[in-house]
């Protein structure tokens, strides 16, 4: 077993570029539109050496990880992944692979799509040459004055395909009981710039949605609670785990009481940061290279959730980590043999029409199993479902009969390699 993880990490390239090229064998591949993102992974063990490096962990584990950048296509289906140390900067990983794919994949027309802290400038004027382009999430909050001003006007909004002007103020104001308010609550309005950063030209696109809105208030409601929770205790921890930590919601101020020497903490809630935070509800702003209509853009934006998937199948259905393998080239092909995993059961997943769980069809995959009699033939040892009819109904054989002769196991298995 060891000794064919150094074979395929040596293939890893060629390995890759095959499987693109194979998949096409099985339908037309919709890579004119790609989406790249950055995990990690860590190691049970303490030591740093090769890839392993301390780095900012997802997890904020205190372990030595490595860091994958994944590129997936318009579909949900993994196209092509890079793996490097853990102290590496996520915003120099997505050329490298590009560079990848251009020379191996032959593939140089797409839309790289991607959040905001993997879109450097760099990275985005390499994505203005040739015929690719860029779609990247913006924060609003780290926009310059005049742009901010703009995108939190309540002025000026439109819907896709309408020509009618809007104001965010009277949405607001309506009664959320009224069809009125129903009516817009699913929807998204937008507003549309060209801007130019460091000599770079961008359509700058911002929405809002009353549903969104209401997401990020129940968020912060939840996070208040916690955080006030946490005050009334014995006072909330000083550590942040991340942006998104309740903890960013307590006030800290030191007094010295009268006739004491030592100083004492008194926490509260910050008010004024939890009402800075208020305004931003309900906007999300791209910027992009294209000069597409927004509401297109919009919805090609929208599928970088499934991206997300793809890693949280990695991490939970497959158990990626924590990795128990030292040398670098046996790391290299477990995350090899991960990738080609979750390629294939995305493609599981399209067969059976996307109508289950990744839990349900991986647990049910793994049932599957037969017991093989003295005579050759193969007894069935699990239970028939619907998973397993829309299974056998995808791939054209069926292995739920009460007896699986030899001859018909054969039989399913010369056809599967003929496919």
């Amino acid at each position: 077993m060891y000794r064919a993880l150094e074979v395929l990490a040596e293939e890893d390239d060629f390995i890759q570029s095959q499987l693109y090229a194979n998949s096409k064998k099985l339908g037309k591949r919709n890579d004119r539109i790609l989406y790249y993102d950055c995990t990690n992974f860590f190691f049970e063990i303490e030591q740093e050496d090769g890839i392993r490096k301390y780095g900012a962990s997802k997890e904020h584990r205190p372990n030595p990880i490595v860091e994958m950048g994944l590129l997936m296509d318009g579909d949900g289906i993994p196209l092509a992944y890079c793996l490097h140390s853990g102290n590496t900067n996520e915003q120099t990983t997505l050329q490298p692979l590009e560079k990848k794919i251009l020379k191996d994949f032959n593939l140089s027309k797409f839309i790289i799509c991607t959040d905001g802290g993997l879109s450097s400038l760099s990275n985005r004027k390499f994505n203005t040459r040739g015929e690719r382009a860029f779609i990247t999430t913006q924060s609003l909050k780290k926009m310059k004055g005049h742009l901010k001003d703009w995108s939190l006007d309540p002025k000026g909004w439109k819907l896709p395909n309408e020509s009618t002007i809007y104001d965010l103020e009277e949405l607001m104001n309506l009664d959320p009981e009224s069809a009125e308010y129903a009516t817009f609550y699913g929807k998204t309005f937008y507003k549309d710039c060209w801007i130019n950063k460091n000599g770079l030209e961008q359509h700058l696109i911002v929405t809002f949605s009353l549903k969104y809105k209401h997401y990020q208030q129940r968020i912060r409601e939840q996070q208040v609670q916690r955080a006030t929770k946490a005050i009334e205790a014995n006072g909330a921890p000083l550590k942040k785990l991340g942006p998104n930590d309740y903890k960013r919601l307590v006030k800290r101020t030191n007094i010295t009481p009268d006739g004491e020497v030592a100083a004492k903490e008194l926490q509260a809630l910050d008010y004024e940061r939890i009402a800075k935070e208020a305004q931003y509800d309900g906007f999300y702003a791209v910027c992009t290279s294209l000069d597409d209509s927004p509401a297109d853009i919009i919805q090609l934006n929208k599928r970088r959730w499934e991206i997300k998937e793809c890693f949280r199948i990695m991490k939970t259905e497959f158990k990626t980590r924590p990795v128990y393998l030292s040398r670098e080239t046996r790391i290299r092909a477990h995350f090899l043999t991960c990738f080609l995993s979750l390629t294939l059961y995305r493609y599981l997943e399209k067969k059976t029409n996307h109508d289950f769980t990744p839990r349900d069809l991986i647990q049910k995959l793994r049932e599957m199993n037969f017991f093989q009699l003295s005579s050759g033939d193969f007894v069935p040892t699990y239970t028939r479902t619907e998973i397993t009819d829309r299974l056998h109904d995808a791939f054209g054989f069926r292995t739920d009969y009460e007896v699986l002769s030899e001859t018909q196991m054969k039989k399913i298995l010369k056809a599967t390699k003929k496919a």
